[in-house]
């Protein structure tokens, strides 16, 4: 697992530990869609399986989740959001996530399910 980074990796200026690290370890949920969206990236980038399969839809969530050697995801644009506020109960965020390989553009899809911010699936371009 790679070395915790000081800065969070979703791209605000605050310490990975008081931001999304908070919701690796537990310690907090979600409020928004976006907020989610960020802390899935951070988990990518920490390579946090059981974060990322725990705040994935149970109706999509695949079984295990791998995470190739070579690529190292590096920065997250939020390019769109819509809905997914603390007063929703879905919402979507487009992103472009940067990797050591090039990037990934995606419309996610969140619901709640169980009170929580849950990944859905998306659509890549």
């Amino acid at each position: 697992m790679p070395k915790r980074p000081a800065t969070c990796p979703c791209g605000s200026s605050a310490p990975y530990r008081d931001c999304c690290g908070r919701l690796h370890r537990g310690q907090a949920q979600a409020r928004t869609a976006e907020e989610l969206m960020r802390s899935r990236f951070s988990a990518f980038t920490v390579r946090d399986a059981a974060y990322l399969l725990k705040s994935w839809h149970p109706g999509t969530r695949p079984r295990t989740i791998e995470f190739p050697a070579g690529l190292r995801w590096e920065r997250l644009e939020i390019l769109n959001t819509a809905e997914g506020s603390p007063f929703h109960t879905k919402g979507t965020v487009e992103f472009r996530a940067h990797h050591s390989e090039g990037e990934l553009h995606e419309v996610s899809r969140f619901v709640r399910h169980e009170g929580a911010w849950v990944y859905l699936d998306g659509d890549t371009t």
